[in-house]
């Protein structure tokens, strides 16, 4: 008998590669949250069944009883954080609070898994960042990312909820319709090379294929002990060498610039220490230029 799992934000970029993750290895898959799709294209994401909701302990309990609980919803921009920081400790905070409770009452044997965020380091000095921190938040994203994780600890302590920990570091591939690869397409496909920063910024680019493996691997590893891995490929690169990957994959006219002026809240270098996440099995296979050329190509097409 298929087991199944929960995951939260399920129209969600990161949501929907899980579900359908999940669904190829023979979960039966419930997704929860907001979005306007239809049957036919939530089924071919992998969902049995969708409820557009908001996610509360109430819902949650009403649904059939789970092996796991994959909590993908929440707020997913520093832009949209510093706007509107009530509303993302709202959606972030207060619905990692509810899947707790659910939980707690309903499922304590289920696995909780959290994509949490590299956000949580904030500015970091040293690179690879491993797990142990220091944590430093610089935005309200990272904040509530770090109050998410702190309620995690209390309820495994406390409760002993089976939980898991991902900070997962620059997710990118097709379907993303936002953050940097997104806005660049559109910039680019316009013949405007002009962008914030420096160029120089590092960052370390997950494909959601394999964002999605870890998070049904850390499934297997969640436990009162609260573990936490980083999610990225432990390979720094910088922000003009993706822009220059993605530039010739479109070859438009545009020549790259930057302001030199770094956005708010934007960290100057992230490489993830993966020493973790490989302990457990898993390990990224996605090649990132393939990758940034597929993301163009879809782009151009229409992005369907």
């Amino acid at each position: 008998m298929a087991e199944t799992a929960i995951v939260t934000g399920a129209y969600g970029f990161l949501g929907r590669h899980l579900a359908r993750a999940l669904a190829l290895e023979g979960h039966t898959v419930i997704g929860i949250g907001h979005g306007d799709w239809s049957q036919a294209q939530w089924r071919s994401w992998g969902l049995a069944a969708w409820h557009r909701s908001d996610v509360t302990t109430h819902v949650l309990a009403a649904l059939d009883r789970p092996s796991a609980v994959f909590h993908c919803a929440g707020g997913s921009s520093v832009a949209f954080s510093l706007a509107n920081p009530a509303q993302d400790f709202s959606r972030t905070v207060g619905t990692t609070l509810a899947v707790l409770e659910f939980l707690r009452r309903h499922a304590p044997r289920a696995a909780l898994v959290i994509p949490s965020s590299a956000a949580v380091y904030g500015a970091v000095r040293q690179v690879p960042i491993g797990v142990e921190g220091p944590f430093n938040p610089v935005s309200p994203y990272g904040a509530h990312k770090k109050m998410t994780e702190d309620l995690c600890h209390s309820y495994a302590r406390h409760f002993g909820a089976r939980i898991a920990l991902v900070r997962l570091f620059s997710v990118y591939g097709i379907g993303l319709r936002k953050q940097l690869l997104w806005d660049a397409c559109i910039k680019l496909a316009a013949g405007d090379g002009h962008f914030g920063g420096h160029g120089g910024e590092i960052r370390d680019w997950l494909h959601v294929e394999d964002a999605a493996r870890l998070l049904i691997v850390a499934a297997r590893h969640a436990s009162p002990a609260c573990p936490a891995v980083n999610g990225g490929t432990g390979e720094g690169v910088t922000v003009r060498d993706v822009l220059t990957e993605l530039l010739a994959a479109m070859a438009p006219s545009a020549l790259l610039e930057f302001s030199g002026t770094a956005r708010p809240g934007d960290p100057d270098s992230y490489v993830a220490n993966i020493a973790g996440a490989r302990a457990w099995g898993w390990s990224p296979r996605e090649d990132r230029t393939a990758a940034l050329r597929a993301y163009a190509s879809w782009f151009t097409a229409g992005a369907a």
